[in-house]
């Protein structure tokens, strides 16, 4: 049997009902670090856990030259834009 490390706390295990049932209250603890493991009929089927930090960097103009847009892109055919126009 694997061996688990002492120092690493297994997350609670509760029920999807009880989840579901309490939900602000779970999502609290989350935000606070605490995580989950939900069940249905005594199996796992889900984590729940704090969300990872994802400090991405955005450079402003990255896709530029790469984005292309079809020369129609800003024209409608008469047929729709006459349908549009009056309401059909």
């Amino acid at each position: 049997m694997p061996r688990i490390a002492e120092n690493i706390p297994l997350p609670r295990r509760i029920g999807i009902r009880e989840f579901r049932g309490n939900l602000n209250a779970f999502l609290k603890e989350v935000q606070e670090g605490q995580s989950f493991v939900l069940t249905s009929h005594h199996k796992a089927v889900a984590e729940v856990r704090p969300a990872q930090s994802v400090d991405v960097e955005r450079r402003p103009g990255a896709l530029r030259g790469r984005i292309k847009l079809s020369n129609d892109f800003d024209s409608l055919p008469d047929t729709e834009l006459k349908a549009m126009e009056s309401g059909d």
